[in-house]
């Protein structure tokens, strides 16, 4: 059986740490696994495996040898190293926003379209954490009955803006409950004029806002739905808010589908077999998921699900998963496992 060379770029970070985690619990076979990330981290060592790897500096020559490159370390890292690892010979799947509208690129989940693979030129790309929980819990709906309209609210744990914000929101909850003077300085987009504070609050923004008073985040759920669906006519509108929660992105979704003989059974049923969702839903013993329910679990959660009171067609569920799991590290290494079992690696050694 080929054995495989992966390398992990941003493998300090909080995706990067839980992309080591789902390799070393993979089915993919594995020779070695390399820890890439910036000059600054270079030297410094990670339990891998119950061994100790010396982290190396992300360079072009770091990815010799490399069959599959998981990257993480954000867009412009990726943008620069990406395609040095490509003519190295690496495919690579990149868990940044970098290439994901790029025609020339597959975007990718596993559950809903590994076809896409097969045109994959080097490059494949991880989806938005909040679009790939979404298509996981409504794609199996989609084949079943079609879908004509989504609405998404969502509810995004402050870990999907990295481990920074994660200690600011702890730092801020501490001292609003000693009454200490607090900072806000990274939430809800560092790159902004204003910040806000996240303890004890919400904040209906997430990234720069962009056209139409929509975020970039949101155009990024609509943009990539309608890529991974091949489907342009779809109508998708997105709000994305960002709550207090350290880890697992909640979703609040209404959609239309085609055909009029769907009922809340028949989605259930369809979901209760779909892969990569369990079903929590029974109101009468108040079963529906939440962000605990999610943490550090690999499936995507659906519950709530109930027909609109005034559109026939309408539907309503609530969706939750691991935003640093399914939403990004164990979304890509699924990929790499998709592209071994398709026999879509060109395997250096074996």
């Amino acid at each position: 059986m080929n054995k495989y060379t992966i390398a992990v770029v941003g493998a300090t970070g909080a995706v990067g740490t839980k992309m080591i985690e789902m390799l070393e619990s993979s089915a993919l076979p594995i020779r070695e696994i390399k820890v890439l990330a910036s000059k600054r981290s270079a030297g410094r060592k990670l339990m891998v495996n119950g061994s100790e790897l010396v982290i190396e500096e992300t360079t072009p020559e770091a990815f010799d040898g490399v069959d599959i490159a998981l990257f993480s370390a954000g867009g412009d890292v990726s943008k620069q190293f990406a395609p040095e690892a490509v003519k190295r010979g690496a495919i690579v799947i990149d868990n940044t926003s970098a290439y994901r509208m790029d025609p020339t690129v597959p975007l990718v989940v596993p559950e809903v379209n590994p076809e896409a693979l097969k045109q994959h030129n080097g490059i494949i790309s991880n989806p938005n954490c909040s679009t790939i929980q979404m298509m996981v819990a409504l794609d199996p709906i989609r084949k079943k009955y079609g879908l004509s309209r989504i609405i998404v609210s969502t509810y995004q744990a402050v870990s999907g803006a990295g481990i920074a914000a994660v200690k600011e929101m702890k730092d801020q909850a501490r001292k609003m409950l000693n009454n200490e003077t607090y900072e806000a300085i990274i939430l809800p987009s560092g790159g902004d004029k204003k910040h806000y504070p996240i303890a004890f609050n919400i904040l209906p923004q997430i990234d720069l806002f962009a056209e139409e008073g929509y975020t970039y985040e949101e155009w990024k759920m609509i943009n990539e739905t309608k890529k991974i669906m091949s489907d342009n006519e779809i109508k998708i509108s997105a709000t994305c808010v960002r709550v207090p929660v350290v880890s697992g992105h909640s979703e609040s979704i209404y959609i239309e589908v085609v055909d009029e003989s769907a009922t809340v059974a028949g989605i259930k049923e369809v979901l209760e077999t779909a892969p990569g969702v369990e079903l929590q839903d029974d109101p009468s013993v108040q079963l529906y998921p939440t962000p605990l329910t999610a943490d550090g679990k690999k499936e995507t959660f659906v519950g709530r699900i109930r027909q609109d009171i005034d559109v026939k067609t309408g539907y309503h569920l609530w969706v939750v998963s691991d935003n640093l799991i399914k939403g990004a590290a164990l979304n890509s290494v699924q990929i790499a496992e998709k592209l071994h079992t398709m026999s879509l690696i060109k395997n250096k050694m074996n």
